[in-house]
């Protein structure tokens, strides 16, 4: 970035507030359709794409995946994405991930059948989110896209035919429309007034990238207990991301536990079945919540990712929400341009709020009910749960119905989606 030049007024066609994972794929997307951006972070990328910044990695769809291909920002991303081939999903009762599929799985999920219909892709892929997030701004910094980081939006507000955002270093940004792609606390939306509901789950998702002795082939583990999911996510390089859920008194305790009891703990939940494993690098954990927008728009402005929606990781879909998001708003933001539309206008907005409302109420109300069935030790919860798992495994369609669905072949896509430009 460019020294800050005081009380000087930057203009652009869209304000893109939050240069993570979201906002830097809606960057890239209009700059492809030939709209203006400022993209505006607090954190410069190299601070982003830090290993000690965020430690988790995410489960991307195929359709999402498609979509950084389209807008040629897969090339940093591809090699560190891993395929996943496979998920097995376990209940139990004990400790140990290893017994449950040795004593048959309850649910499986093989991208084979569904191979036909999705051009041979996986389930999805599984990517460090710093691999992520270095892939695209390598795809940014190559684009004529303004970047302004480190610099913090302090005020925003709409005005007739235009939307002014006021940074902490003096100057000002004047857009036809400011996109809040910045997070659970994001400041765009808390200025426009929009309000948000949910709920605290009062658990703590312990994350950390253990080696592995054994190839995990593809396969991703969702293991259910009573205190919550423990989720083994396949890497490259014969790793693998543990997603541990605990209550926060115990998420505290592994967080300060020395490296060798933690190294005892995580053998004993992980079990046997994939051989030893040692932790690579630190570990983090992050408090779990629900957080939805209640709405996803307001006058020159419009919310995208974990600003408008924030979920339980149990279904990995929290990223792919976000990314849906852009796919559907650029593709609108960048037909009205064409259109000679104000791209700033309530009537074009409204476009994208009926596209994504109710597709991201449903995936966060879903998300929530999952965690809800699968984090109970009730018997007939259980048995119930463990009925209904065992016939879903039995009946070949609904299987498939859902693996296209969560790997986004379904439903009303955007072009991005379906890997075209737009």
């Amino acid at each position: 970035m460019s020294g800050a030049n005081p009380g000087e007024e930057i203009g652009c066609d869209v304000a893109i507030v939050g240069a993570g994972m979201a906002g830097a794929t809606l960057a890239l997307a209009l700059c492809q359709g030939g709209l203006e951006c400022v993209l505006i972070d607090p954190l410069p990328f190299e601070t982003q794409v830090a290993e000690t910044f965020d430690g988790r990695a995410s489960a991307v769809s195929f359709s999402c995946f498609r979509q950084w291909r389209a807008l040629e920002a897969a090339g940093g991303v591809e090699p560190h994405a891993q395929r996943i081939e496979q998920i097995l999903v376990t209940d139990g009762r004990s400790p140990g991930a290893a017994a449950a599929p040795a004593q048959g799985v309850w649910l499986r999920f093989d991208s084979a059948e569904i191979a036909d219909r999705v051009e041979g892709e996986p389930l999805g892929y599984l990517v460090e989110n710093r691999r992520i997030r270095a892939g695209l701004a390598q795809a940014v910094t190559a684009t004529p896209v303004k970047v302004l980081a480190p610099a913090k939006v302090t005020a925003l507000e709409a005005e007739p035919g235009s939307v002014r955002l006021q940074l902490d270093d003096g100057r000002t940004i004047r857009a036809a429309l400011a996109v809040g792609a910045d997070g659970r606390n994001s400041k765009v939306r808390t200025a426009s007034g929009i309000e948000v509901t949910g709920w605290d789950y009062g658990h703590v998702g312990v994350v950390a990238t253990v080696g592995l002795e054994r190839d995990h082939q593809g396969v991703a583990y969702e293991h259910f207990l009573p205190s919550g999911p423990f989720a083994i996510l396949p890497l490259t390089e014969q790793r693998a991301s543990l997603v541990w859920t605990e209550s926060r008194a115990r998420g505290t305790a592994l967080m300060t536990a020395r490296p060798e009891i933690f190294e005892a703990c995580l053998r004993r939940r992980f079990g046997p079945f994939l051989g030893e494993v040692s932790v690579l690098g630190q570990r983090f954990a992050y408090p779990l919540s629900l957080q939805l927008a209640r709405r996803i728009t307001a006058p020159r402005a419009v919310l995208v990712g974990d600003s408008a929606h924030a979920v339980h990781p149990i279904a990995g879909q929290g990223l792919n929400m976000g990314l849906k998001d852009v796919a559907a708003l650029a593709e609108v933001l960048i037909e009205a341009m064409r259109l000679g539309e104000d791209i700033g206008s309530a009537a074009v907005l409204e476009r994208y709020a009926r596209w994504r409302s109710l597709d991201n109420v449903g995936v966060a109300l879903a998300t929530d009910l999952f965690n809800r069935l699968f984090s109970n030790d009730h018997p007939v919860v259980r048995a119930a749960r463990g009925a209904g798992m065992a016939l879903v495994n039995q009946i070949g369609p609904a299987r498939r119905m859902f693996m296209a669905e969560a790997g986004g072949a379904a439903g009303d896509l955007p072009r991005l989606l379906r890997g075209e430009p737009v």
